[in-house]
């Protein structure tokens, strides 16, 4: 396993909708956490065996989290 973290910069800061969505980002399969870093922006730790960076955006969008990956 190969335990990497990105930080994510949100459209928008994070409000009611947007926490259980964070929260269901956990049991994405080879994300091992999801963590706010600041009213915009989250970190994530997943398993760079498993995933490719653009996957990590990929499925966090698909569950309606609007990231974009800090540069």
């Amino acid at each position: 396993m190969t335990k990497v973290r990105l930080r994510f910069h949100l459209e928008r800061p994070l409000d009611e909708q947007t926490m259980p969505q964070i929260a269901d980002a956990h049991s994405i399969y080879g994300i091992m956490r999801v963590q706010v870093a600041s009213a915009d922006e989250i970190d994530v730790d997943y398993d760079a065996s498993r995933l490719r960076t653009e996957d990590v955006r990929a499925v966090l969008k698909r569950r309606g989290l609007p990231v974009i990956l800090e540069q």
